[in-house]
């Protein structure tokens, strides 16, 4: 926090700084007079709020809960939450579909083929973050020439198949995508129109060229 931020600017507002974590949420505020002052929340406790950081910051402004926050009274919030992180580490997160360019069903699995103990006898792979693999037989070129279409009727039979097994979240990475997206954006347009909660997109999410790291980051 610089000086300038813990004396005030003078304008009237609050700042909030706030942590979300699996079990508590904590909330750093800054008052318009530059005191710094603090509060700790359950990060689930539906019974009294739906959101901690957000009843974080009404109580701090003195607001009723469920009542609108007055956000003319804040000049910002910055927020970190290691939610993600541990839903990752604990594999607790919603099951995944991957969705990629025929011929690529393994590539994530195959990846870089690093070995971190090179002469191991038993090699123990990470469990892979998706459970389904949806080839699309579609091609553009690195130059972006359209060699195959994808033909969405096949694809929306695909996807049906994975809805019907419980999925509803896919993450698509097609090869070349990160500078021709056409194909990704067609898919991703019908898994959404299909009603999938959570649609990720190489070209969206990390824009890379490297087809690994993209679909990586993308699942």
């Amino acid at each position: 926090m610089s000086k300038s931020e813990r004396n005030g600017n003078g304008d009237g507002r609050w700042r909030f700084w706030i942590d979300r974590g699996g079990t508590f949420t904590d909330i750093v505020a800054l008052t318009p007079e530059g005191e710094v002052r603090a509060m700790k929340l359950l990060s689930e406790k539906p019974e009294s709020y739906d959101d901690a950081a957000l009843e974080g910051i009404r109580r701090f402004l003195g607001v009723k809960t469920g009542d609108p926050i007055p956000h003319a009274r804040i000049a910002e919030v910055k927020m970190g939450t290691t939610v993600a992180t541990n839903a990752l580490l604990e594999r607790k997160g919603e099951r995944v579909a991957l969705v990629v360019t025929k011929g690529f069903a393994d590539a994530l699995e195959i990846g870089y083929q690093a070995r971190p103990d090179l002469f191991a006898r038993r090699i123990r792979k990470p469990d892979l973050l998706y459970e389904q693999v949806v080839e699309v037989n579609e091609r553009i070129t690195a130059e972006g020439q359209q060699l195959v279409a994808p033909n969405l009727e096949e694809v929306r039979r695909s996807l049906e198949e994975i809805r019907e097994a419980g999925i509803d979240s896919v993450a698509i990475a097609f090869m070349h995508a990160w500078r021709w997206p056409a194909h990704e954006q067609e898919v991703a347009w019908l898994a959404r129109d299909m009603g999938f909660t959570q649609v990720s997109v190489s070209h969206e999410i990390s824009p890379l060229m490297k087809f690994v790291s993209r679909g990586d980051t993308t699942v």
